[in-house]
């Protein structure tokens, strides 16, 4: 197994009722650690770039909106196989489906309001993050 990094965003019905600590706290159990981290509100700019890759899908604006509606925590996770790690403590998208003691499990309201965001590769992850943090604001 290698380490790697991978970007995860703690989403605003999740800050909103203030599971940042309860979210990472699952994340470190599993065994990432938090090597980069802060606590922002995204700009319009920001969420359209981000979401780019929906743009053509119908829910796009209003992802777009529910990201600008509260502050969210963006932060790089580093570990064995991180990018897959994390998405398994995540959970699936839709908390219905999603494994017991997953975050979407234990924390999402619906589908849309799914608490948290992770990159589905190494190669997405890369690109995440640099859209956040410079190199020398992670450190671990």
């Amino acid at each position: 197994m290698t380490v790697q990094r991978t970007f995860s965003i703690i989403k605003p019905d999740a800050t909103k009722r203030n599971l940042t600590g309860a979210i990472n706290a699952k994340f470190e159990e599993a065994g990432l650690r938090i090597v980069a981290q802060r606590r922002i509100h995204l700009s319009d700019e920001q969420a359209k770039k981000f979401y780019e890759v929906h743009a053509e899908r119908p829910f796009y604006g209003e992802l777009v909106e529910f990201m600008t509606s509260e502050p969210v925590v963006v932060q790089v996770l580093e570990g064995e196989d991180a990018v897959a790690l994390h998405r398994k403590v995540m959970g699936a998208t839709n908390p219905a489906e999603a494994d017991a003691g997953t975050v979407r499990k234990d924390f999402a309201l619906s589908i849309g309001e799914n608490s948290v965001h992770g990159s589905d590769s190494a190669e997405n992850a890369a690109i995440e993050i640099a859209q956040f943090f410079t190199e020398d604001q992670i450190v671990g």
